[in-house]
C-alpha cells in the first residue's frame, strides 16, 4: 500500500483496522511513522502532532491505559450511554 501519499490519522487507522486491537499510542505512532518513510525532526513533536489529530478524528476511541482503537468496535450502547453523575 503506498502509504507514502496517504494521512497520518488514515495510516493510523489501516494498521488498527489490519492488527484487530486497540494498540498502546506510542507504538500506533511510531508504526505510522515507519510507515509514511517521512523524515521527522524530533519524534516527540511528530508524536504530539498524530496523537492531536487522532484525538480529533471520530474513528478512533480511547480505550484506556493509554491504548486506542476504533470507534466502529465500540459497542453502541457503550457509545449512546449517558454521562453519569455522582
Amino acid at each position: 500500500m503506498d502509504f507514502e501519499h496517504m494521512s497520518e490519522t488514515d495510516i493510523a487507522y489501516h494498521i488498527l483496522t489490519e492488527k484487530k486491537e486497540a494498540m498502546h499510542y506510542k507504538t500506533l505512532i511510531t508504526e505510522v511513522i515507519e510507515a509514511k518513510h517521512k523524515p521527522v525532526q524530533s519524534l516527540a513533536m511528530a508524536i504530539s502532532e498524530i496523537y492531536t489529530m487522532m484525538n480529533m478524528d471520530s474513528r478512533f476511541h480511547y480505550e484506556g491505559e493509554s491504548k486506542w482503537g476504533l470507534t466502529e468496535w465500540v459497542p453502541p450502547e457503550v457509545k449512546r450511554s449517558p454521562a453519569r453523575t455522582t
